[in-house]
Parts: C-alpha cells; structure tokens; sequence
C-alpha cells in the first residue's frame, strides 16, 4: 500500500511544486492513507491532542443545553429540529448531545434529527458505531448529494475550520510584494521552495503601506478559502437558526504579530508540537489557526447575521450560568468541576478557542 509521502512524491514529480494547500490536502485527506482517514485513536490522552470533547462528556451537555433553548426558540415549519454537525470525527460529541437530549429534553429529543456531515466512508463506520443506540441519526456526504438538502435549525462544527487546507504566502521585503510558500523536492525530501501567486487576496492588497514597510522579510501567514468556502455552502442551506463555530484562532486585526514571524500553522504527534510541517505526512496533524474576521465576513456575504463573537470560556460561562438553575445540572460534581476548568482555563482550552455565531431568521 503506498504511503502518502510516496503520493505526494509522485505528484511533485509529475507536475512541479505544489502549494503547501495540496500538501496538506493530501497528507490529512488522502483516501486509504491520510492522517484523519487512518487514525481513529488521534484524539485524546492516548492520542496526538487533547480537544474539548476529549476532556469529558461536559462540554456536549452544556451545547445541549444551548441548542435545546435556540430549538425551543425557532418556530419551526413543519419538521424536526435539525441539527447538523461537520468533521463529528468518531462522533463522541454527538453522542453526548444525544444522550443530554434524550435524558433531560425527552420531547425535543422525539422532535430532532440529528444529521451529519461526513464525506469519508470509514469515518462514517466509525461514527455509525458510536451512534448505534439512536435512531434518530442520519449521514450525508456533502451538502449537496444527493440533492441539495435545506435544513432548519442549528448546524455547526467543533475544531473543523483549523483543518481546512491552508496557503502559506510570505511578505519578499525588497520587492514589496507577496508570494506563496510551495513544497518541492529535494535529493527524495520535500523542501519549501516560493511559488508566485497570480493573485493577492483583497485583505493582504488593502493593508495599509505602513504595517507593510515594517513586515520582516519572509513574515508569514496563512488564507484558507476552502474554509471560507465551506462557511457559505453551509449558509446558503441553512433556511433558519444558527450556524456554529468552534475553533481556536483570530481576527484580522491580531493576525500579525511580531510572536508568529512563521505564521501559525504547527504539526502535533504524541501531544508535542512541531514546526517541521514537512515531516512524517499522513502520521501526525497539521492545523492553523482560523481568521475569524473572514469567515463571519463570508456569511454575512450570503445574508447571515453575526449574533456573537466571542471565547470559549465567556461561551461556556454564559451557558453554565443559565443551566445551573436547571435539575439536569443540580448533581454538579467535582469531575464537572475539573472538566469545566480544563475548557476554560487560560492555560488550557481557554486560551485560544473562539466562538462565532451566525443566524438566519
């Protein structure tokens, strides 16, 4: 079986430099060899990273929570509440969504149809098994297949965006003007090696010349239009309720940063970081942080309003503090205690992670 170093080898050879974009494509996606396609254990203590689902069942009880209030709030046409969620993984999270549902919303839960969004055909057996137990679940590989679906209600993602394949383009100094980090090969290694871009994304042709004049040579930074692009084809079938994002990322405005010189891109293996992204493709993970001023720009673009944008720990706080006053929370244990600090804690979750809320009314 080949391995993806040998796939991406071959198309280097085949067709010159590729854009980093494309080495990250095939290095987490490749079918039968990417790191998500043959890694279901990457998440977690025993795995690469930790995430918020991995810290305990807490943190889908307390969205739960909030998606029952946002479902009870829309008035709903004929059909179930939908809930959609994208990049499930092994679908832990919507297990423990489901599971809150079912014990504390027992008339919700009757009423709600949970869908996910899952391309890969092995993700969806693994999730398939964590799901067993409900029957209220149903997969789609795509928004639009087999027929472009419309969904009512609430769709969202916990660290999907950060995944999406990025390009890397760096500031040349001397000649004022930016170009693309690609990956080439060399002696059978890959090396970065610059491409040029034929175009400059508007947000990088408007910066003002005096942030410009004092870029270093080779600052770095990364543009995903394909999660920009994933952002509206969610939004443009979503008919009503509320498009979610979870991630760890930025604005525009504190993109650049004297702190991140090479951009924000790392590799995670064994729950180190590196900032060789080059190394072991297929065996460990790449992520970037997400511009979060783009993707709300993009769904406002398609008619979408922002509700919030906030962080992970004002998120959760603000939920916390509605459903404490509610019995599904009133045997609140010192085990919730440590999984709650663990989200929102500055040196953990909380540093990083942001929120943003768009709707349809």
């Amino acid at each position: 079986m080949k391995m993806p170093t040998d796939v991406i080898r071959e198309e280097i050879l085949q067709s010159g430099a590729i854009s980093f974009a494309r080495f990250m494509e095939l290095a987490l996606y490749c079918p039968e060899t990417g790191y998500y396609e043959t890694l279901k254990g990457n998440v977690g203590r025993a795995g690469d990273f930790i995430t918020s689902v991995s810290t305990g069942s807490l943190f889908g009880e307390l969205l739960a929570f909030q998606f029952a209030e946002w479902g009870g709030a829309l008035r709903l046409a004929d059909g179930p509440l939908q809930l959609v969620e994208t990049g499930a993984h092994d679908a832990k999270l919507a297990r423990d969504i489901l599971t809150w549902l079912q014990r504390h919303r027992p008339k919700l839960f009757s009423e709600t149809e949970y869908i996910l969004v899952e391309p890969s055909l092995r993700r969806q057996s693994w999730q398939q098994e964590t799901l067993k137990l409900f029957s209220n679940v149903r997969w789609i590989s795509r928004f639009n297949e087999p027929i472009r679906e419309r969904f009512c209600g609430i769709m969202f993602s916990n660290e999907l965006l950060d995944a999406f394949p990025v390009h890397r383009l760096g500031w040349n100094a001397g000649e004022r003007k930016w170009f693309e980090w690609g990956v080439a090969l060399a002696g059978g290694d890959f090396r970065w090696t610059r491409i040029q871009r034929r175009d400059v994304p508007a947000a990088l042709a408007s910066l003002p010349a005096a942030l410009l004049s004092i870029l270093p040579d080779n600052y770095t930074i990364e543009i995903s239009p394909a999660a920009e692009n994933w952002w509206q084809a969610a939004a443009g079938v979503l008919t009503q309720g509320k498009l979610l994002a979870i991630d760890y990322g930025f604005t525009a405005a504190e993109q650049f940063s004297p702190a991140r010189l090479k951009g924000t891109l790392r590799a995670y293996h064994r729950h180190h970081v590196s900032d060789d992204l080059l190394a072991y493709p297929g065996e460990q993970d790449l992520t970037a942080h997400v511009n979060f001023s783009a993707i709300q720009t993009a769904g406002e673009e398609v008619g979408l309003k922002t509700e919030d944008y906030c962080t992970q720990p004002q998120f959760l706080t603000r939920i916390l503090q509605k459903a404490m006053t509610d019995k599904s929370f009133a045997t609140w244990d010192a085990k919730q205690t440590r999984q709650f600090q663990t989200l929102t804690h500055p040196e953990h979750l909380g540093r990083a992670f942001r929120v943003l809320v768009q709707s349809r009314e």
